[in-house]
């Protein structure tokens, strides 16, 4: 977390600070915002491999008091304007489309603004995961569904307990109940009550309309921005079948126990 503060330069409303940001994924804070900041982004990898990379950045609710620019050899392009509110809203570009320029608006009280937001660095292909443009509701195909067995961030055997729908957000909230847990990058699936049961909460796009229903499933996905996004979710019947047809004939990615 980094957590400048514009009172300290006061004085000189046009001062532009730079911060150094080494961490794969984090938060920034701008207190009071005056001048400019620059934020660079120098993670801890080799600078052969940031052209792999995606930025992508989710400003707080409550942000305001500044625009966030992409800003590329001296030219700005709009990526965030001061007051949208478009909540949950992820803003992703490319590692070396440029860094990160926030220039305060004039205000007539800068005691009450904060500009901030999360941001997190991944490989390009994880973030195409994330982001899938094309169909995002789409099931996914055999091949999919076992690849995403060994690379995703969270594999669990699970039901449909209950779908809270956030139309703001346009977001849907599955809330699973865990059966089996193969899997979890984050604490996000954990023992609730005195039953000792594992429950958690999956997000998902409205749009792709999931309601609870019967049977289990296989729960496949990623975290982004400290909150479990679903990936492939085949009926679990149908992924016993298709990771024994794999095993049979040597395909199948990486080994997991189906049952």
């Amino acid at each position: 977390l980094s957590s400048p503060s514009g009172l300290t330069h006061e004085s000189h409303k046009k001062d532009v600070e730079q911060v150094y940001l080494r961490c794969s994924e984090g938060s920034i804070e701008w207190m009071y915002p005056t001048g400019a900041l620059i934020v660079n982004l120098r993670p801890n990898t080799s600078p052969a491999s940031y052209k792999h990379l995606t930025v992508c950045i989710k400003p707080f609710k409550d942000s305001a008091g500044a625009n966030i620019y992409l800003e590329k050899t001296g030219e700005l392009k709009l990526l965030v304007r001061d007051g949208d509110r478009s909540p949950s809203k992820v803003y992703c570009f490319g590692y070396d489309q440029g860094g990160l320029f926030i220039e305060a608006t004039p205000q007539q009280d800068i005691s009450r603004k904060i500009t901030g937001f999360q941001y997190e660095l991944m490989s390009k292909g994880i973030a195409s995961d994330l982001h899938t443009i094309s169909a995002p509701c789409r099931p996914c195909s055999d091949t999919e569904v076992l690849l995403a067995v060994c690379t995703s961030d969270f594999v669990i055997r699970g039901s449909i307990q209950d779908v809270t729908n956030e139309a703001e957000e346009q977001e849907s909230i599955i809330h699973v109940g865990v059966n089996k847990l193969y899997r979890q990058k984050s604490k996000v699936f954990q023992l609730t009550g005195e039953s000792g049961n594992w429950r958690g909460q999956i997000k998902t796009l409205l749009k792709c309309g999931v309601r609870p229903g019967d049977g289990d499933f296989l729960f496949t996905g990623r975290m982004h921005f400290g909150e479990a996004r679903l990936g492939c979710a085949p009926r679990f019947k149908d992924f016993q079948r298709m990771y024994k047809e794999a095993k049979d004939k040597g395909l199948n990615p990486c080994e997991i126990g189906p049952d």
